[in-house]
């Protein structure tokens, strides 16, 4: 349609279990818009805002991917997983009996600011031309440098042992995973994300995303009127 070919910007609830790729192409179908691309990846096991660019909005994906980012989820504390969430099991168990709720709170506060962080051998990194998922699926350990991020705030909201609610606002490049594992380390005893919501891009916030299916009705009831 015309007007998703001159250049739209989208927001989209991105469901779980799919890929931020999975969204750019049902857009690009629903649509007949062949320039689609998103502003920042959400892993298919987490939920929320996805950035849709279509037509020459597309040349606004950088800008947008650069923007402060806000985070709901849930972290489980003593275990660890390979992938720093639930994509693989989770192993190394250790009791948290023993920790407490000042402790819960107060490890947050090392990792408030401008900080170094490792990226998770399970993600869409390239190194050598290769992404480093492939090569952590095939049990292979790549080395990569830590990476300076900025996380701005990192607050515990509800503690429901072994299970600790979280909200996080940082800058971009910020993998919450990799937060998970560190976390965990602080508290000695292993964590891994068990949950991630993206509720918030700049000032673009998910209650005002489509899912794919109003999206989809609505494109349907915008060519109907059309054809009339």
């Amino acid at each position: 349609m015309q007007q998703f070919s001159e250049g739209k910007v989208l927001l989209f609830d991105k469901p779980f279990r799919s890929s931020s790729f999975n969204v750019v192409s049902k857009v690009r179908f629903i649509t007949k818009v062949k320039k689609v691309g998103h502003a920042g990846t959400l892993d298919p096991l987490a939920t929320g805002l996805l950035i849709i660019c279509t037509g020459k909005f597309t040349k606004k994906i950088n800008e947008y991917m650069g923007m402060e980012k806000e985070y709901m989820g849930t972290f489980t504390l003593g275990a660890t997983t390979a992938s720093y969430d639930l994509e693989t099991a989770p192993e190394n168990l250790k009791d948290v009996s023993h920790i407490t709720e000042e402790q819960i709170h107060g490890a947050t506060v090392d990792f408030i600011g401008d900080i170094l962080q490792m990226p998770p051998q399970f993600s869409a990194i390239k190194k050598d031309g290769k992404r480093l998922y492939e090569s952590a699926r095939l049990g292979i350990e790549v080395k990569v440098d830590a990476r300076p991020v900025t996380i701005k705030e990192f607050i515990i909201t509800k503690i429901e042992m072994p299970i600790v609610h979280f909200k996080v606002v940082c800058g971009t490049g910020t993998y919450i995973r990799s937060l998970a594992n560190d976390y965990g380390q602080a508290l000695g005893v292993g964590a891994y994300m068990s949950s991630l919501r993206r509720t918030r891009i700049g000032a673009f916030k998910v209650e005002d995303a489509y899912t794919l299916d109003i999206f989809e009705e609505e494109v349907k009831l915008m060519k109907e009127q059309a054809a009339l």
